[in-house]
């Protein structure tokens, strides 16, 4: 994986949509461009020590790995302002100290998706290949700045079942950005959808 040795890390906190959750961006490349992983527990950690490290923090409920940024999700009724310094302190010093992000050959598992629920038919392929374009180049991105992930899971008659992942998981506004936002421009760019759903969350 990207090693980050030698180099003076800065790492500053941007708030997101979600309270419970903080993003800490950092000057270093964690993963390759387009990547993230999503760790909800410790048990799932396994092959990210930073993310371990993290977890060691009693407050710390979730872990989300982006290329630059770490979204860190708590548990705590203690507010940011107080665990701000700390998780700050913490991420710089691990990465200049050459801490790895990842196990060495760790590789990002994409979500598997799927067409339909059975033999995807030629028509419904190319709507899922509309669909999978306009999340990632439109609505990734902004779910990205605001410290989650949105990814594609599959088409079946006209509904569209995505993955939240990061600050989206559990973010009170995900079910109105989710249907304000997102299904409303998959409609309109795609009159086949007629609706989108989160994989996890219920409406």
């Amino acid at each position: 994986m990207i090693e980050n040795k030698e180099k003076v890390v800065s790492v500053y906190a941007e708030a997101n949509p979600n309270p419970e959750s903080m993003k800490f961006v950092m000057n270093v490349q964690l993963l390759p461009d387009g990547q993230s992983v999503d760790y909800p527990t410790l048990e799932s950690a396994l092959e990210s020590p930073l993310a371990q490290e993290l977890f060691n923090f009693d407050y710390v409920s979730r872990v989300f790995i982006a290329s630059n940024f770490v979204t860190v999700t708590k548990s705590s009724d203690i507010e940011w302002v107080k665990l701000i310094p700390e998780l700050r302190t913490f991420l710089k010093s691990y990465t200049e100290a050459g801490g790895p992000a990842f196990n060495e050959g760790f590789t990002v598992n994409k979500p598997e998706t799927t067409a339909t629920d059975g033999e995807a038919s030629a028509e419904d392929a190319e709507i899922s290949k509309k669909v999978i374009d306009l999340l990632e180049n439109y609505v990734r991105p902004a779910v990205e700045q605001d410290g989650g992930n949105i990814t594609f899971k599959s088409y079946h008659d006209g509904v569209v079942t995505v993955f939240l992942q990061g600050s989206c998981s559990g973010c009170p506004s995900a079910t109105v950005t989710l249907k304000s936002g997102i299904e409303n421009l998959l409609k309109r760019m795609v009159p086949e959808v007629r609706e989108v759903v989160a994989d996890g969350i219920t409406v």
